[in-house]
């Protein structure tokens, strides 16, 4: 027994805290409305029909709307607000709760998983406060209403796996929006939840892939011979039967130390209306432009560069995914183009940038089709003064310098006057999405 409550004192407590309907409490509180008890929807209504509702409130998702849902899905028959999404804003109040965090919680303890929910690993503050988890946690999360007037969800485990399915699954069912789980009351409560799809890191895609298997619940996976499912999921199958158990061996100090192995810098976009070769070829390079002054503003160089274009599918091709024994290889193969090119040595040179891109596109694109989404990356990205950066043979030492300061001087000018004080020519043509997306943040309205 005594080892018992010896091993039980040493198991270490998370909580993970969500911000209920972020985007759509901020506006509520902005207004001075319940966040609790409006109906709202945040979208942007100089959009079509079909735009994305960023966010509804917990009183429409009551109605049985929910996130990610279009305008034109919801009943016509619900009396709602709709607002258009100010992002500037939303990373402001953002910044306000991890600040109300920082009163309770020092940083090295935190892991903002995302603008609205944050891990902490609250084990070594209750002794200080002088009060259980869950007191705590109740103490946070009404300091946060208290202080922002946006509710919060909370999920307490003795792991960070744990603690996220108590805030996923539970607390979304307990009247206190408090959930709280470890291992034995995880296998006794969870094992059986259906659908799987509830749970952390189990996508419809793998929970297809378990469903072939005849396995439908977390506790089936449990007990499933392991060795069919490292043949169908590789190394993920690890994951998933720790999960399985209610096991997370990351800790936060590992989450602290991580440091990825390989960088790259990306940008993309979907359009608001399909571009043809033409169209599609001007926001490329447009892309290619600003890819390239990340770079410079960041002091970093690419060894090489990748180009995604998704085609816009006809009504018989959507319909015909279905019947495809592999659609993912199909989309790939038929739905969409680009490709990589290695770069001579790693640079951020605009030019250099630019005519990789432009060489792809202009190589793989579908002349004939309607292109109906955008992605480059950098790839193999270094810091400029890594071990190893060093320069080509055919570099003209004095050209790149000259590229360099105009490059910075026209980063210096976006910083200071905003990033549509400077435009190229290309960005003033009809095809052009830069200067909107100028006034964006994450490809949504920044409200500013």
């Amino acid at each position: 027994m005594a080892d018992a409550l010896a091993a039980r004192a040493q198991e270490r407590q998370y909580l993970c805290i969500d911000l209920k309907s972020f985007y759509a409490s901020v506006e509520c509180v902005e207004r001075g409305l319940d966040p609790l008890a409006t109906r709202l929807v945040v979208a942007d209504p100089s959009r079509t029909e079909k735009t994305i509702c960023l966010a509804v409130s917990p009183a429409m998702k009551a109605l049985g709307v929910r996130n990610r849902r279009r305008v034109f899905e919801i009943p016509q028959t619900i009396d709602y607000v709709m607002v258009p999404p100010r992002m500037a804003l939303y990373m402001e109040r953002s910044c306000d709760v991890y600040a109300v965090y920082l009163r309770w919680i020092a940083p090295e303890d935190i892991h903002v998983y995302s603008i609205d929910e944050a891990f902490m690993d609250i084990t070594g503050y209750l002794d200080l406060y002088g009060c259980t988890a869950r007191e705590l946690g109740e103490r946070i999360r009404e300091d946060v209403v208290k202080t922002t007037g946006i509710p919060a969800t909370c999920g307490l485990g003795t792991n960070l796996y744990l603690a996220k399915i108590a805030l996923d699954i539970t607390a979304k069912h307990s009247r206190d929006f408090f959930g709280e789980l470890d291992e034995e009351t995880y296998r006794a409560t969870l094992w059986n939840h259906r659908p799987i799809t509830d749970f952390w890191r189990v996508g419809p895609g793998i929970a297809e892939r378990l469903a072939a298997m005849g396995i439908h619940t977390m506790g089936q996976v449990a007990t499933y011979p392991a060795e069919p499912l490292y043949r169908e999921f590789g190394v993920d199958a690890e994951i998933l039967i720790d999960h399985a158990w209610g096991v997370e061996p990351v800790t936060m100090a590992d989450i602290k130390a991580y440091r990825s192995g390989s960088h790259s810098v990306s940008t993309a976009q979907v359009l608001g209306c399909n571009r043809d070769f033409a169209g599609a070829r001007i926001i490329a390079r447009e892309m290619a432009d600003s890819l390239a002054l990340d770079l410079v503003d960041q002091r970093l160089v690419a060894s090489g560069v990748s180009l995604y274009v998704g085609y816009d599918l006809s009504a018989e091709e959507r319909a015909g995914i279905r019947d495809r024994s592999d659609p993912r290889a199909w989309y790939r193969a038929v739905a969409s183009a680009g490709g990589t090119e290695r770069l001579l040595v790693p640079t951020s040179s605009r030019e250099q940038i630019m005519a990789a891109i432009t060489r792809i596109f202009d190589s793989s694109v579908d002349r004939s089709r309607p292109v109906h989404r955008l992605g480059l990356t950098a790839t193999g990205v270094l810091s400029e003064d890594a071990p190893g950066v060093q320069d080509s043979l055919f570099a003209t030492p004095e050209a790149d310098a000259r590229e360099r300061r105009r490059q910075e001087a026209i980063s210096a000018v976006k910083r200071k006057f905003g990033k549509n004080s400077l435009l190229k020519g290309v960005d003033l043509l009809p095809e052009a999405t830069t200067r909107e997306r100028n006034l964006q943040i994450g490809g949504h309205r920044s409200g500013e």
